[in-house]
């Protein structure tokens, strides 16, 4: 009996973790982190700690903000305790944004309206989120821009043409880790939503997951600094990712996507430290 109510409640302490978008969150982190490597710009604690308050606050707000407006008298528990979570995460984001430059906070909030209005209908009661096809774009392009322009303007005030190499490549490796998550969703997703696999089948969207894959590491010959290790970490990323992707299905596991596809970027990183520092490799 102990052991059932130990159980049960590590069960609901990891659903809070995955419901509150701290799992999310972490991978956004690992991304930025790659980026760091990537660019070879020493990691600034500061924009990590920026980044993931922000996703915590930008993710909640996009799951829940309707939700919470329709049913604010009668929150569940678990909802009441992520909605504090995330004040407090909006209350420790505020004073990372002040150690932010400039360039980092206007990009911030060019993404923001974007969030704002991919989640809150603005034209005819419909939102970017609505629009058929678009969803997984965005995602990606948000994602793009926290994880690959961020850690480059910590470095570098201006856009250069070595920054859009990887930010092609991010929204890429995005939409890949994306399609498990439509794929699962083909159940509920209404016809209007047009995703990828709604409009090409779940066979045809796995392989259009894997040109993407291929496509992100033909992108990495054209880069002018490439490193053994980075090379080596894109090649498990890419492979870890394509097969999260096949094994992909409407009836998963539960956890495939919220946790193990998730986790992805955070494995990836392991992986890329572990070649680079461990091994020596650069």
């Amino acid at each position: 009996m102990v052991t059932f109510a130990f159980m049960k409640h590590l069960k609901s302490l990891f659903d809070f973790y995955l419901e509150s978008s701290i799992h999310v969150s972490l991978g956004v982190c690992a991304f930025t982190f790659w980026s760091f490597l990537e660019f070879e710009i020493p990691v600034d604690w500061t924009l990590l700690g920026y980044v993931f308050f922000g996703t915590i606050t930008g993710y909640n707000f996009v799951k829940y903000a309707p939700v919470a407006g329709l049913h604010h008298r009668s929150l569940a528990r678990n909802l009441k305790a992520i909605q504090l979570f995330s004040l407090g995460s909006f209350l420790v984001l505020l004073y990372f944004v002040f150690q932010q430059s400039q360039k980092i906070l206007s990009t911030s909030f060019l993404l923001g309206v974007l969030t704002i209005l991919y989640s809150i209908p603005f034209m005819k009661s419909k939102s970017l989120r609505t629009l058929p096809g678009v969803k997984i774009f965005i995602v990606a392009l948000v994602w793009a821009g926290v994880t690959v322009l961020f850690p480059w303007f910590t470095g570098e005030e201006q856009l250069a043409g070595e920054v859009w190499l990887p930010f092609v490549q991010r929204i890429l490796w995005v939409v890949v880790l994306t399609l498990p998550f439509e794929i699962r969703d083909l159940a509920y997703d209404l016809p209007a939503l047009g995703t990828i696999p709604q409009k090409l089948g779940v066979r045809k969207a796995k392989l259009l997951g894997v040109l993407f894959l291929v496509a992100i590491l033909l992108l990495e010959g054209f880069k002018d600094t490439v490193s053994m290790a980075g090379i080596l970490a894109l090649f498990f990323a890419m492979a870890l990712s394509g097969a999260f992707l096949l094994a992909a299905k409407k009836d998963q596991i539960m956890y495939y996507a919220s946790f193990w596809v998730e986790a992805t970027p955070l494995i990836s990183l392991a992986v890329f430290l572990i070649i680079n520092d461990y091994l020596s490799i650069s």
